[in-house]
């Protein structure tokens, strides 16, 4: 992680809470600097109780000025049990008044370089509205895995070294191991990285991250900020 990125480390007994209240105030922040709140919202099993506590309130938000991005996805049907898309939807998006055309869901049931350049357009296409070189997420929320991993950047994948792409095809050591996902250049165009970290258990890894240390520890926005949120 470089030395100049900001950074920090919150650690809380109220979890689901403060995640629900970052999320809240980027967002109000982000509507009335720019009439739009672009949020990207993390897989896995982490988010979905703050995306459950999100939905219940969902009137701190105008919905309709909400876009929302997924940072990976599985190469799985959009209602079966690994997509983040599902997660995402059953625990927020179909509790809130989001209109479908905000949801850039990454299509992870049609060929997976098809998938990631159809995301790509989508991204781009805002990126040049806003006078963009990238999309510029104004929250990005990432989780931790056991492996230092982030989104579907895994250690040892050559998803590591791409410069260029925002959007790429990979493979995880996981299952389902045909994956999509957002790359460095297009993280760390973000304006806030939130990383949400419940665990206890993953203390040496987030240390290890805090030293430049795995996939995680490499995310280091050009012109923005990270808030590590560490359950206690």
């Amino acid at each position: 992680m470089q030395a100049d990125v900001k950074t920090s480390v919150q650690r809380t007994s109220s979890f689901i809470a403060d995640a629900v209240a970052l999320i809240v105030e980027a967002g109000q922040r982000a509507i009335a600097r720019s009439g739009l709140f672009r949020l990207g919202l993390a897989g896995g099993n982490t988010p979905r109780a703050v995306y459950a506590a999100l939905a219940q309130q969902a009137h701190s938000l105008p919905w309709d000025r909400v876009q929302i991005t997924f940072g990976d996805e599985r190469c799985v049907p959009p209602d079966h049990a690994d997509s983040n898309f599902r997660m995402a939807y059953e625990s927020l998006l179909s509790h809130v008044p989001i209109p479908e055309g905000n949801i850039f869901r990454i299509k992870g049931e049609i060929p997976q370089e098809e998938a990631a350049l159809e995301c790509e357009s989508k991204l781009a296409a805002v990126a040049t509205r806003f006078a963009e070189e990238r999309y510029e997420h104004d929250l990005l929320l990432l989780g931790l895995g056991e492996d230092g991993h982030t989104a579907s950047l895994f250690p040892g994948s050559p998803a590591l070294e791409e410069t260029n792409r925002n959007v790429i095809p990979t493979t995880g050591p996981k299952p389902p191991p045909r994956r999509i996902t957002f790359t460095f250049p297009l993280i760390n165009a973000a304006k806030l990285i939130v990383f949400l970290l419940n665990d206890p258990k993953k203390e040496a890894i987030l240390q290890g991250a805090l030293r430049g240390e795995y996939p995680s520890g490499r995310v280091a926005p050009k012109n923005g900020r990270i808030v590590w949120l560490a359950g206690e």
